[in-house]
């Protein structure tokens, strides 16, 4: 009777290697892959240069950069190619001062964006050769900027998020205009039109979330937005979720079908979304609710017709992030995203936060002044 019990349970105790392994391996492409970081000089550079281009959606996973890379190329080479160039440069310039969490991408997404923006803003149109050195220039000025302003954020334990990419861009558009002479800037958003080859598909409300999540890069091709939504799902459900929710957020007080079509409305409430929903606060059903509430915010600043770039996101996510909340399960992370899914787990299995105490959680603060 003993003996064929044990026969019984044999099989269980053989799958558990096979499901073991089956998970170490899921784990190499999801979360944050920290194994990436001791691999070759070279090959690290590429890995931090892809999480720079994923930081921007708070992402810290170098496989879901180069989907979102990939999804830059199929929007616009030339986009993309200067995104790459200001990632790279905004990363090196930091290590060569010797800033910290560069390894993460945390120095490097304000280049990307920084990049890309400037050359969707240029009047010269594509392979401009000329406009990679103001890129670059700008792209130095990344980690300058960057390591200032958290030096004034660290006081109040809040992130600067794209902040030095909108200053700098800023700056760019104002001293060249639309009648620079070598590096003029177009007169309207014209560029965010969309190509009649795809006009169509823009009949399906559908994807209007996808095109919504797009433009955080500039790009209002809904096949980018897919390729930047399955890498955000690749490495985190949860921000892959509140992105859509975001998104779909922003369409609420875009009342023109053209202003819904090109997703112009949509990019900062997404990214206002992660932020509270999805990175800065514990996943419970107050903080979707105040992800939601954030997102619209961010929407209404966007109506009051503040300067492009991602000026609503930042100024209603940081005010949201200054809630003193007596809710036990309102608790606000003082961390970086790139620990969120060891936090997630912990907190799941009841190691990470007492639903008790209603005081706000501070661990390794450190780890997130670079966002």
């Amino acid at each position: 009777m003993t003996a064929s019990m044990d026969n019984n349970y044999q099989p269980s105790y053989e799958e558990a290697p096979t499901r073991s392994c089956l998970f170490r391996a899921v784990g190499l492409f999801t979360g944050d892959m920290h194994l990436c970081r001791e691999w070759l000089v070279v090959i690290q550079l590429l890995d931090w240069i892809l999480r720079g281009v994923a930081q921007v959606m708070f992402v810290n996973n170098p496989v879901s950069g180069l989907l979102i890379t990939a999804g830059l190329f199929l929007q616009n080479p030339w986009w993309a190619l200067n995104g790459l160039l200001g990632t790279f440069v905004s990363t090196v310039f930091a290590m060569l001062l010797g800033l910290n969490r560069s390894d993460s991408g945390l120095y490097g997404y304000n280049g990307t964006l920084v990049g890309i923006l400037m050359a969707v803003f240029s009047a010269k149109g594509s392979w401009y050769w000329w406009l990679l050195m103001p890129n670059m220039f700008m792209s130095m000025l990344c980690p300058v900027v960057s390591s200032a302003l958290s030096s004034v954020a660290i006081k109040w334990d809040l992130p600067i998020f794209t902040l030095p990419f909108n200053i700098l861009v800023c700056l760019h558009v104002a001293a060249t205009g639309a009648n620079h002479p070598y590096f003029p800037e177009v007169h309207s958003l014209k560029i965010f039109t969309h190509s009649k080859s795809i006009q169509w598909l823009y009949c399906t409300s559908f994807l209007n979330l996808p095109v919504g999540v797009g433009q955080v890069y500039g790009c209002d091709s809904p096949w980018t937005g897919g390729l930047i939504l399955l890498a955000l799902l690749l490495s985190s459900p949860t921000i892959c979720f509140h992105a859509m929710w975001g998104s779909a957020a922003g369409f609420a007080l875009a009342a023109p079908h053209k202003d819904i079509y090109s997703g112009l409305w949509g990019y900062n409430s997404a990214l206002s979304c992660i932020a509270i929903g999805g990175v800065f606060y514990v996943l419970t059903w107050q903080t979707h609710l105040l992800a939601l509430i954030c997102a619209l915010f961010s929407t209404y600043m966007t109506a009051l017709a503040l300067p492009a770039c991602t000026w609503p996101f930042c100024l209603s996510t940081l005010i949201f992030l200054l809630i003193s909340s007596e809710i036990p399960l309102v608790l606000h992370i003082r961390d970086s995203h790139t620990f969120r899914h060891a936090w997630e787990l912990r907190y799941i299995r009841g190691e990470g936060v007492r639903r008790g105490s209603g005081k706000k959680t501070k661990m390794r603060t450190s780890h997130f002044l670079g966002r």
